[in-house]
């Protein structure tokens, strides 16, 4: 399915998306019915559980999906946003067709049933949101090697580093202090997958970015 956008812009705030996405998850046929569990949203990404029960009073039967010992099962859905000239579109996948955002969170995951085919799209795509959600999220002061080494901008390489942080106005930034070169890079979190913590020492402030400032005075 293609992108969809609102012309008459009555989505404009995250409550109104919220509700938005709580309604595209809400709905009836001749033989099933589904409602929203729980939604998050990520970036300008929405990740959703949502619970399908049978209109009659028999179990639901699912190629995909394990139903529960409540006779229901819970799919995760995807939801992509965007504003083009003010007016909010959305492009919805369900888990299973293999959608390439996967940084749902665990309360999200949690909530989904099992799925008969551990080879499928959901299986793998579900496997992509636990490896996010699984790097760290590192401390002032921790020193922390990275699984291989990182090409720079000005083409020198990094695989040690100890975080710290910055500040742009009143806003803290996370930075790293490499030590290879002792400067300050920022790393996206994607470069931090599969890393490992050396040592931890924390920190007041930040004794690191002290250090390397006092290192730049003549």
């Amino acid at each position: 399915m293609g992108w969809l956008f609102y012309t008459d812009r009555r989505v404009q705030t995250y409550a109104d998306e919220k509700a938005e996405i709580t309604r595209l998850c809400t709905f009836e046929t001749d033989t099933r019915r589904t409602t929203l569990v729980k939604v998050s949203k990520v970036g300008s990404t929405w990740y959703a559980a949502a619970k399908v029960v049978a209109c009659d009073a028999g179990p639901l039967v699912d190629r995909t999906y394990v139903t529960d010992k409540d006779g229901t099962f819970t799919f995760g859905a995807v939801f992509l946003t965007r504003y083009d000239d003010g007016c909010w579109g959305y492009k919805d996948m369900e888990e299973s067709a293999g959608p390439c955002e996967s940084r749902a969170p665990s309360s999200i995951l949690n909530l989904l049933s099992d799925l008969k085919d551990p080879d499928s799209y959901a299986h793998a795509w579900r496997q992509r949101c636990r490896d996010w959600a699984a790097i760290p999220d590192y401390a002032e002061g921790d020193k922390i090697k990275l699984v291989s080494p990182v090409t720079l901008s000005d083409g020198s390489t990094c695989q040690i580093v100890t975080a710290t942080h910055y500040r742009r106005g009143r806003q803290k930034r996370r930075c790293y202090r490499t030590l290879e070169t002792g400067g300050l890079v920022r790393l996206s979190k994607a470069l931090l997958a599969g890393s490992t913590l050396i040592n931890r020492e924390m920190a007041e402030g930040s004794a690191v970015l002290a250090e390397f400032f006092a290192q730049q005075t003549p």
